[in-house]
């Protein structure tokens, strides 16, 4: 049930242009060429600093879940970073839930950016620190994967503040949207992983989806595990009140499969459904910002910021 409210977003600045990126691993690990890295922030005027856990592997953990926590709580008290930059996914973040540090985080609020399995990590700062939160491309995959544009532009318009309230958030034509249920509705636009959000139920990380715009994406999951994971959210009373919903890259299945479950999940709910928006495991990987309010109108397949996402 949504027995919490989310709280009101701590508003960070916008990046500027010689902003500092923490470099995090909260979940799993990775190989990392970190002059490549460093080079690839240089080359854009930026500055980026390794923390310890990414250059570490405990079989699929990047390391101990101390070090891990030790890594973001530091990132986020740091004054010379400016923003967080999750390495990759695959599994661990919620590990790290029960013994966050919200009231540190909360005092130095920062744009934290990642999806997959980083989802844990959005929607317990979301719920209890009050964060806005990027539902963007991380580095090894993204970033360094050399992913098509608008990749990296959305995402980094985005920290730099040059997408305002009253924009729409652009959609690349090279990539249809599709109405599955027409209307308006406004709302915090919560969400990430689907199998993640179903993980977290029950725990401190579970998202609070009253009144919300509810973006979901997934991957290597046919349609009937995605079927089984939306009924969990029903079942879980997490559906109630939602407002909307936009459905990301669900990798392996086209929108045209999915959307007999799409209508039989959300029809019942009258609310209006966008699918096929390009975030999530998929080329080009659009960013979002989780917790912002937005505005959705699916007939006109159009999402736009009500809100300032950084201090003004």
């Amino acid at each position: 049930m949504n027995c919490v409210e989310t709280l009101d977003a701590s508003l960070p600045a916008a990046l500027p242009g010689n902003a500092c990126f923490a470099i995090v691993a909260p979940a799993g690990p990775a190989r990392l060429d970190g002059r490549k890295a460093s080079q690839w922030f240089a080359d854009r005027g930026y500055q980026c600093r390794l923390f310890p856990g990414v250059s570490q592997a405990e079989g699929y953990l990047a390391g101990p879940d101390q070090q891990r926590l030790d890594d973001l709580h530091g990132a986020f008290a740091d004054p010379e970073i400016d923003a967080i930059l999750c390495m990759r996914g695959g599994y661990g973040s919620m590990r790290l839930l029960d013994r966050l540090d919200f009231d540190l985080i909360r005092q130095h609020p920062k744009p934290l950016v990642g999806y997959s399995d980083i989802t844990a990590l959005h929607t317990a700062l979301q719920r209890h620190a009050g964060l806005i939160t990027f539902h963007g491309g991380m580095l090894n995959a993204d970033l360094l994967g050399a992913k098509q544009e608008p990749t990296v532009s959305s995402l980094f318009d985005q920290l730099h503040g040059k997408v305002h309230q009253g924009d729409v958030l652009a959609h690349p034509d090279a990539y249809p949207l599709t109405c599955v249920a027409p209307g308006m509705a406004s709302g915090r636009l919560l969400g990430g992983n689907l199998s993640v959000l179903c993980a977290t139920l029950g725990t401190v990380g579970e998202i609070d989806s009253q009144g919300c715009i509810l973006f979901i994406e997934d991957v290597n999951e046919p349609l009937y595990r995605v079927d089984r994971l939306l009924t969990q959210l029903r079942l879980a009373g997490k559906l109630d009140g939602i407002r909307g919903v936009l459905v990301g890259d669900f990798a392996g299945i086209t929108v045209p499969a999915m959307t007999p479950l799409l209508k039989d999940i959300f029809g019942p709910l009258g609310i209006p459904v966008l699918a096929g928006w390009r975030s999530g495991h998929c080329d080009p990987n659009l960013c979002l910002p989780l917790g912002a309010r937005v505005r959705l109108d699916s007939q006109a397949m159009r999402l736009s910021l009500e809100q300032s996402l950084f201090e003004r």
